[in-house]
């Protein structure tokens, strides 16, 4: 028995706890002064059955509108990439759900799949990642379940951006026309031009406009764009802890200048990870056929890596990660 409850002690140590309990799902609007309300998308703890529903091009197993089950419970809001939407990450947001925590994706207005008409004005983004804390925290049907001490946020390529500034940093855009006056065959700064977009459009945006959020208490982030805009500077009133994923072979932002830059200007060394032989868009979720057929810039992986594999062990170390850092 004595042997069997050491054994039991260290398998706590290393495995995340289970949150017995399907995954309750709803979409809502969240007001967004003058402009059309943002659409944010939460998925949370519930004892009700779940059932397969759409969810844009992929079918999740949720429970729809379904009761909130818990208490004083952590709160992890998201952030998508460039183009993408509030359903981005899914999978990353139903394993927090099934650990217990409330995850809340947000689809950023002007840089969505079906909305780039702001695509550059990246002080929007933090702004609304705000609001949605807000809503949740103050708003939202199961505000009163959760834990306002316990608030993280998760972000993926301009999303990592976001979550970056919503942790403290302060970036300086003016640093990004120069940046592709050098570097203009990189994939970042040609998908601007092929846009059309004015590199110096934030040139002279006023350290106010960069909209921090206290309330967040940890970050991880994967892949995120503008990592050179920031500098040690911009990054020395990030105190939160932060996790870093960086694809060892993307080509979309290609190394030292975005993961790197930010790692290695971070206050306090960030728990990292370089993922071998992924690429950018290997963070996001494995793609369906009809995705894949659709969208096969985002789906393609390298010859050999496994994204169905690799996210169940970053869906693990998010959660982990989550867990010890909102105690």
């Amino acid at each position: 028995m004595r042997l069997m409850g050491i054994v039991t002690v260290l398998l706590g140590l290393v495995a995340a706890p289970v949150f017995a309990a399907d995954v309750g799902f709803e979409e809502v609007k969240i007001p967004n002064g003058a402009e059309p309300p943002l659409i944010a998308g939460i998925w949370y703890p519930t004892s009700s059955p779940a059932a397969p529903h759409a969810l844009g091009n992929v079918t999740q197993t949720v429970a729809s509108d379904a009761p909130l089950v818990g208490d004083h419970l952590p709160l992890v809001v998201m952030s998508h990439g460039g183009a993408g939407w509030y359903g981005s990450h899914d999978d990353t947001a139903l394993a927090l759900a099934h650990a217990g925590f409330v995850a809340a994706a947000v689809s950023h207005a002007g840089d969505t799949f079906d909305d780039q008409s702001h695509v550059l004005q990246l002080w929007r983004r933090p702004e609304q990642l705000h609001r949605l804390v807000d809503y949740l925290l103050d708003t939202w049907r199961g505000h009163g379940q959760l834990d306002p001490a316990r608030v993280g946020a998760f972000g993926f390529s301009n999303g990592g951006f976001t979550v970056l500034v919503a942790a403290g940093g302060l970036p300086d855009l003016s640093t990004i026309a120069p940046f592709c006056g050098t570097h203009p065959n990189q994939d970042l700064c040609e998908a601007l031009q092929h846009a059309g977009v004015d590199l110096h459009i934030g040139a002279d945006v006023p350290a106010s406009a960069w909209v921090h959020d206290p309330r967040i208490r940890a970050v991880v982030i994967a892949a995120p764009s503008f990592g050179f805009a920031f500098g040690r500077t911009g990054l020395s009133t990030v105190q939160a802890p932060v996790q870093l994923w960086s694809a060892a072979d993307d080509r979309h932002q290609p190394h030292p200048y975005y993961d790197e830059a930010v790692r290695d200007h971070l206050p306090r060394a960030p728990e990292y990870h370089a993922v071998a032989n992924a690429g950018h868009y290997d963070f996001l979720p494995p793609c369906d056929e009809r995705l894949a057929r659709l969208r096969p810039e985002i789906c393609n992986s390298l010859p050999g890596f496994d994204r169905a594999a690799f996210h169940e062990q970053f869906n693990a170390n998010v959660v982990q990660f989550f867990q010890a850092t909102l105690q």
